[in-house]
Order: C-alpha cells, then structure tokens, then sequence
C-alpha cells in the first residue's frame, strides 16, 4: 500500500492496536481477533522479542487491508531496519528527526511522539503524518480540542490512557485516531486464548467512536 492509502486506512478506522506482548507466539492469534473485530492497525512494538522478525512474516502474510507497523521506533537504524522488514507504518514515543527523515525519504507514513504544543508544531513541521500525542493519560481529551483551535491541520493520535470507554471522547474532541494498548489487547484474554473476547472489545471501541453505527 502507498503511503496515502495506508493514512486513508489509518483515520477511516481510527484505531492502532498497540500490541507489546511478550508472548509473541501468541500474536497471531491476537491479529487475527482484532481483524475480525475489525482493528486492522497494528502495531507491533520494539519490545516484543523478535520484533523485526515478526514484523516481516506479518507483513508477508497479512489479510488483504490489515496493516502492520512499527512502534516504539527510537532511531534512524531502527526505522530502516523495520522498513525494510515490510512496516506500512512507523511509530515512536518521541520526535526524532533523523527517524521522521528515513521514513519520508522511504515513503512510509510516520508518527513521531510529542507531548507540549512546540513538540507537536515542531513534528507535525518535521514531516509527522501524524502526531502521536504521548502519554495521553496526562493531558485527557479537552487538550485535543484546545489544540484543534490554533492548528486544525494537525492529525493527532492520543496513545497511552486511551480505553475502551474513553476512546470516544478523544475522537469527538478532535483526534484523527487513537492508540490504545493493553486497554484493547486483554492480558486476560490473551493469557487464555479467549480471541472471541478480544474480537468483542474491537467491536465495541469501533461501535463507540462517534460516525460509527
């Protein structure tokens, strides 16, 4: 998928799945709950042993529309080695300009963490297809609209503190999608193997966010 398409994706479902497990065998069955559930972003952090690795066999085995990322990309070696792995997107709790610079220079959609307005101006002006705003918990849904005012143009992704529950309330603030976590991925559930649960949460957050029936 080229760039656009993958943003297209990205804000016509709202969501990125967080996935940090150290499980990773069970990964892929939380991938394909979550696309049942229809969450089809996924975001496969730095953190999960073999993160590199999975990301290449996910993204050549992929169903039609899913698509892969990367998270918790912290420098340029990293994003390069994730993009030759396959990642249709790159995501860090941080704004590193070298990082935002090899994902633009790849074509691939990249969203650099800030956390204060200048951070967030200053990514969005790096090159941010969107602006990953970290960690949410902090600041809530009213900081998204306070910023909506002043810089309409800029897509932003609350991630850390987004749930189930409160997904909405970002979204109707503004956000351009959200970034949720453990909040999505069940510890519970994923420790059983219980995919109809977490293909149930997926369903619920989609049906919660506003637009969506």
């Amino acid at each position: 998928m080229t760039k656009d398409e993958v943003l297209g994706a990205i804000l016509e479902t709202r969501v990125v799945a967080v996935i940090r497990m150290k499980d990773a065998a069970r990964l892929a069955g939380v991938a394909a709950a979550l696309g049942r559930g229809g969450v089809r972003a996924l975001e496969i952090t730095m953190t999960v042993p073999g993160a590199v690795g999975i990301i290449r066999g996910m993204a050549g085995s992929k169903a039609p529309g899913t698509l892969v990322g990367a998270g918790t990309v912290l420098d340029a070696r990293t994003a390069k080695d994730v993009i030759a792995a396959g990642a249709d997107f790159v995501v860090s709790p941080i704004t590193d300009m070298e990082t935002v610079k090899v994902c633009r220079d790849a074509g691939v959609l990249v969203a650099p963490g800030a956390f204060t307005p200048t951070e967030i101006v200053a990514a969005w002006r790096a090159g941010a297809d969107i602006v990953k705003v970290f960690p949410a918990t902090s600041l809530g849904p009213q900081f998204c609209r306070d910023l909506r005012g002043p810089l309409p143009e800029v897509r932003l992704m609350p991630t850390g503190g987004v749930t189930v529950e409160n997904a909405r309330d970002f979204i109707a603030a503004g956000a351009a999608a959200v970034g949720l976590g453990t909040a999505l991925v069940d510890a519970k559930s994923v420790e059983a193997g219980d995919w109809e649960a977490l293909e149930a949460r997926a369903r619920r957050l989609l049906a919660s966010l506003p637009g969506r029936s």
